[in-house]
């Protein structure tokens, strides 16, 4: 078995927020129990116990929800301890949490940065574009709070990325969003496209991303990061990472740029497991491992035949001239919906306006690097 993975749910899908766009919300109407609640020290134990046993050279425990800290910091605490305790193997364990940073204090700063934690701090751009859709339960505005907690990061040296969804609005403000993300000194950042309802029609919503409404976005944004990299003083930005790195023969670390889904366990709060995070849905459960160990769970695995399904393309994406590098993406995005058929990416139109732009420019990005490594 090679280095585990493990995406566990602490507080299952609760959230103090109510973002409009939520996609885990939207999985959790579509299953037989909405919610799991908090997750049992119990369980947790038996979680990470079982992960560490079966895991060979690294474990790395991500925690997402809903939104994790409800689950409370003692949880948390608890979590090490428990590593600690159990790892009589010697592994390298990795600690990693999602959060929306609303209710965040500086017990909770100082444990992430004692603890080694990589958080994930969600941020929809600029005060306007993350408000519109990012409120509170009282539908109050969360900006203003989200970025104290940055600020909090910042003073305990907090490790931390940007996540930005990008939804409709969001996409038509790619430069403002981009200086507003360098003025406040973020130099790590990830922008995913929002997900319409699974097993809908695209389209439908306010927030819904049209494919030429995202292509344009990509563009924009790649060719800011792409100046300012050409200048010496370039940001991360997740996605032109990896295909940097695609273009210099390495594998991408985003599970959905490799072209088809990697081994994940994602654990819900009663101790079931499920291939992904956009299949948190019981035709997909796996086993519990208050019950199962990880031996069951993948065989699980095998006869679901998850993995091997997200590797089937329709002829015309195979025939596609930017294949080797977009590789079909991300599965869920390849989900039938009416009015489509499996499997092309509903954002097919969006890749190649932006491998028609800015291919060429990455190609010569990744010839300057390979030749400077010489």
């Amino acid at each position: 078995m090679p280095p585990l993975h493990l995406l566990i749910k602490p507080a299952s899908g609760l959230c103090n927020l109510r973002c409009k766009y939520c996609f885990y919300y939207d999985e959790t109407q579509k299953r037989e129990q909405a919610s799991y609640g908090v997750m049992s020290l119990e369980t947790l134990e038996n979680v990470i116990g079982k992960a560490l046993a079966y895991a060979q050279g690294s474990c790395t425990i991500a925690y997402q929800g809903g939104e994790p800290t409800l689950a409370g910091l003692d949880f948390f605490e608890e979590s090490i301890r428990i590593q600690n305790r159990l790892n009589t193997r010697g592994l390298r364990i990795e600690n990693a949490i999602q959060t929306n940073g609303v209710g965040l204090d500086e017990n909770w700063a100082r444990f992430f940065a004692q603890n080694h934690f990589l958080v994930g701090l969600s941020v929809d751009g600029t005060q306007q574009t993350h408000d519109c859709y990012r409120v509170d339960a009282q539908g109050k505005d969360t900006y203003a709070r989200v970025l104290r907690t940055a600020r909090l990061f910042d003073k305990y040296q907090v490790q931390y990325n940007i996540l930005t969804v990008v939804h409709a609005q969001i996409a038509r403000h790619a430069q403002a969003i981009y200086r507003q993300f360098r003025k406040l000194g973020f130099s790590y950042l990830q922008f995913i496209p929002c997900l319409d309802p699974l097993g809908e029609k695209t389209g439908g919503q306010a927030y819904s991303l049209t494919p030429q409404a995202f292509g344009n976005f990509l563009i924009q944004l790649f060719d800011l990061w792409y100046r300012d990299v050409c200048a010496g003083n370039g940001v991360s930005i997740r996605t032109f990472d990896n295909y940097i790195a695609m273009l210099l023969g390495q594998r991408p670390e985003s599970c959905g740029m490799s072209g088809i889904c990697g081994v994940q366990n994602v654990v819900e709060a009663d101790g079931s497991v499920y291939p992904c995070d956009f299949y948190v849905l019981d035709a997909y459960r796996l086993g519990n491992l208050n019950q199962d160990g990880f031996e069951t769970i993948e065989q699980n695995r095998r006869a679901l035949r998850f993995i091997e399904s997200s590797a089937e393309f329709d002829e015309k994406c195979r025939a596609c001239r930017y294949f080797p590098i977009c590789r079909g993406g991300c599965r869920r995005l390849r989900e039938p919906a009416p009015g489509y058929e499996l499997p092309m990416n509903i954002y097919c139109a969006s890749y190649q306006m932006f491998f028609d732009h800015a291919l060429a420019p990455m190609q010569a990005l990744a010839a300057s690097l390979r030749s400077g490594a010489r």
